[in-house]
């Protein structure tokens, strides 16, 4: 459970960029208010995330998610941005239309639950919030559908970046899943709205066209790997890619995802008309027979010196 938190925490801190404070219309008493709120949640929030009974960590998570409700009743508490919150994911949207909160709840080693809730910028500060409601466990082909906010594939999202296409702005969303004891997970997500102004998770938009053996278009990406090895799955900003560690089973038992680990190869995908496009392999770079990297020597072929030219 602390490994878990202080993953959570770290994911936490790589969060996209949040509302200038002097912009903020956020009155001082309210955020007085807010400070105080804050301290309570990150009391409950340290309880879900590390306590070691499950009953208290499930009665912290049903606490945790009121308190945050409260508190974001408060007018403009859009610009309040919990940064003391410890294990809480908190990531606002590029353009600043919009936060999500995500966390996971472990019930054991095998089974975890994640939350979230969607805050939306409103002009008069009053609250709109999508709750939503994770049905992982329920889903046999999670990578084929759009869904709704009460059909969410949940994670703890970690980076979020925009991208748009024909003036429409869509939100890839990387996230991280506990999974079970011996397997994590991470998934890509791309989140939009429709013109009701509701979020949709996924759709169309991860495509293997351009692969050697081109496959169906997918709606989201997931990858499962080995319990605490370290995966790569990130936008790169400045390649302009979402880069994978590509995987492979360590003991050459492909049918069981728990095995898998880096093998030092990375696939990615590109934005391109509206989706993201598959790169079975980024880096192409191959060395001849002798070209292997090396230090320049410091003796020439004499055993002298070498002088240098600066």
């Amino acid at each position: 459970m602390r490994i878990l938190f202080l993953l959570i925490v770290i994911l936490g801190c790589l969060s996209s960029p949040m509302i200038q404070a002097q912009s903020s219309p956020l009155k001082s008493t309210d955020r007085n208010q807010l400070n105080l709120k804050q301290d309570t949640l990150l009391e409950l929030s340290r309880t879900l995330n590390t306590d070691s009974i499950q009953a208290l960590r499930m009665k912290a998570d049903s606490q945790f998610t009121r308190v945050l409700v409260r508190a974001l009743q408060t007018r403009h508490s859009f610009y309040y941005p919990f940064d003391s919150l410890a294990g809480i994911s908190k990531l606002y949207a590029p353009d600043s239309s919009f936060r999500i909160f995500s966390w996971s709840l472990s019930y054991d080693d095998y089974y975890h639950r994640q939350r979230g809730a969607i805050q939306m910028r409103t002009t008069d500060g009053s609250m709109k919030i999508f709750p939503l409601r994770d049905v992982s466990e329920f889903v046999e082909k999670p990578l084929d559908s759009a869904r709704d906010r009460m059909n969410w594939i949940g994670a703890v999202y970690y980076n979020m970046i925009r991208t748009q296409q024909a003036g429409k702005n869509y939100y890839t969303l990387f996230g991280f899943d506990p999974n079970g004891a011996m397997s994590s997970m991470k998934w890509i997500e791309v989140l939009h709205f429709n013109p009701k102004g509701e979020p949709v998770f996924g759709g169309p938009f991860f495509s293997y066209e351009n692969d050697s053996l081109p496959s169906p278009t997918r709606h989201r990406f997931q990858i499962e790997f080995k319990k605490n090895a370290r995966v790569l799955v990130n936008y790169i900003a400045d390649l302009n890619l979402i880069l994978i560690d590509h995987l492979v089973s360590e003991n050459n038992d492909p049918d069981n995802k728990w095995t898998y680990v880096p093998d030092g190869d990375q696939e990615g995908f590109e934005w391109k008309n509206g989706k993201w496009l598959h790169i079975d392999k980024v880096f192409n770079l191959k060395l001849k027979d002798g070209e292997a990297p090396h230090e320049v020597p410091i003796l020439n072929q004499r055993g002298n010196q070498k002088v240098s030219n600066q």
